[in-house]
């Protein structure tokens, strides 16, 4: 996959077809089997994982060139964002055993502030007044959507909470390492190397292994075309956007998740989440309808 110059529209668009991917983690999720549901959280991330290597690394073999001797030329610039997305992959399922759902997505919604914050301090990226109010109308609509399910924070979910605010410190640290470094750096190896990081970290949690031949194969979808893919679509993306940009079009993962849990699953959605979503879909509509407006011009001025 080339990085081409992108409009500012097409970049959205191929972000959001790479969070509509990412959102149907929790709809085939509740199709694996009830055991591994209960039990199996290590070996779900160990294969979704170990999946999405298989699916990067077969692109990387036949559609690019040095195939998987590109992880190698990647500097610690690959290194760094290799490392991001093994955290990312790892850290979500972790907390996910510790703490609830509501809990964890409560934290990672606050990716475009860290995101926002570490841009301006890494890469000096000046940003709008009206991108500071949509993340801070997001992150409204994201603690209004969950905040009637939130469990009380005892140790246990306070550890959850702390794991899964590693989530979006790595997002944040990994698209600025993107825009850092991406005219001279190849970034695509760097998905293969996270997922692979990730699949032997969670391999001694995941013995012995338990998964039948239809977990199997709708955890092969997740690595595939939920984890390995999409994080294709962002790294041409991130060439694109700005770093605080792409961390609030991802907070659309958990609007199409909910969506996918309740045409997929059976999963109502309360009026909070009804309302909290539309808050959410709202804030980045403005943003993207502002930004496309704005670019629009300039190319007429030009």
């Amino acid at each position: 996959m080339s990085a081409p110059a992108l409009t500012h529209r097409r970049a959205v668009g191929l972000m959001v077809c790479a969070t509509l991917l990412w959102s149907i983690a929790g709809v085939v999720t509740r199709h694996l089997s009830p055991e591994l549901q209960r039990v199996g959280r290590f070996e779900i991330t160990f294969w979704r994982s170990f999946f999405a290597a298989c699916f990067v690394g077969v692109y990387l073999l036949f559609w690019r060139h040095g195939g998987l001797r590109a992880v190698a030329t990647g500097g610690w610039p690959g290194v760094i964002s290799g490392l991001c997305w093994a955290t990312m992959y790892s850290a979500f399922m972790l907390a996910l055993t510790l703490t609830t759902t509501a809990n964890t997505l409560v934290v990672l919604s606050v990716g475009p502030l860290v995101a926002a914050l570490l841009a301006r301090l890494v890469l000096g990226t000046r940003i709008g007044l009206r991108t500071w109010a949509a993340i801070i109308a997001a992150l409204f609509g994201m603690a209004w959507m969950f905040a009637r399910d939130a469990a009380g924070l005892g140790a246990t979910h306070l550890a959850g909470m702390m794991i899964a605010f590693a989530v979006p410190l790595a997002a944040a640290i990994n698209l600025v390492t993107l825009q850092r470094a991406r005219v001279r750096v190849d970034f695509i190896p760097a998905v293969f190397l996270g997922a692979v990081l990730s699949a032997l970290a969670m391999l001694p949690f995941a013995v012995p292994l338990q998964s039948g031949p239809r977990d199997i194969t709708l955890l092969a979808l997740l690595g595939f075309f939920q984890l390995g893919l999409p994080c294709m679509f962002l790294v041409v993306v991130a060439r694109n956007l700005p770093a605080h940009e792409v961390a609030l079009l991802a907070l659309l993962e958990v609007v199409f998740g909910t969506l996918w849990a309740w045409l997929g699953a059976g999963e109502t959605p309360s009026r909070a989440t009804l309302s909290g979503g539309a808050i959410v879909l709202g804030a980045l509509a403005v943003n993207e309808l502002a930004a496309t407006r704005r670019e629009a011009t300039s190319n007429a001025a030009a």
